[in-house]
């Protein structure tokens, strides 16, 4: 067996009971293809819940230090994480993450680029514009609705495909396009609170 399908199913065992999770929208997530998928950020676990509430195996990006933490940095790599360095360009995450959506795969992705303090949706930085620009991945706006409670409920709403086709051809900043993803992340909280 695959270890991403391993740890996958491991992490779904651990945390079913405790925490009530109801995923919405999970028919959104294309089959195949090049995908970005762009979350809220509300807790250390959301990578972990993004990964078993979506049905493809997703690579994420993930700050460098966690890489050099015994074990725990074997087993992110192991599930299709990749180091960037935060606050500063990062080339070589940069190519890691073109080349998985060249290659038909999913991208998580955190516009926000850390854990938002108050809960409340913060401000995209431009990476997630970059990579909806550069690509032809559909992108899916995801919802992560808390707070993680022990034994609580837990949302994960999937939106669906936010419209890239005209955003391209006017050659929109990266700025902009992550704004519109923010919004489209934005829209999905306000719903589904």
């Amino acid at each position: 067996m695959d270890f991403y399908i391993f740890a996958r199913e491991t992490v779904r065992v651990i945390l079913r009971p405790f925490y009530r999770i109801e995923v919405i929208g999970q028919d959104n997530i294309p089959k195949e293809g090049p995908v970005i998928i762009c979350s809220n950020h509300i807790d250390n676990l959301d990578p972990p819940i993004v990964g078993i509430t979506v049905p493809r195996p997703v690579h994420f990006m993930a700050k460098e230090e966690l890489f050099n933490i015994p074990i725990l940095g074997k087993i992110i790599t192991k599930t299709k994480a990749f180091p960037v360095k935060r606050g500063m360009s990062d080339r070589e995450a940069l190519r890691k993450a073109m080349k998985i959506l060249k290659e038909n795969h999913v991208l998580g992705l955190f516009p926000e680029g850390t854990r938002s303090k108050d809960g409340h949706l913060g401000k995209g930085l431009a990476g997630a514009g970059f990579f909806a620009l550069r690509s032809s991945a559909t992108v899916i706006p995801c919802a992560i609705i808390g707070p993680y409670k022990m034994f609580g409920k837990l949302k994960v709403v999937y939106g669906p495909p936010i419209e890239m086709d005209m955003l391209r051809s006017e050659k929109a900043s990266a700025e902009a396009v992550t704004e519109h993803i923010m919004d489209g992340i934005r829209k999905l909280l306000e719903k589904h609170k």
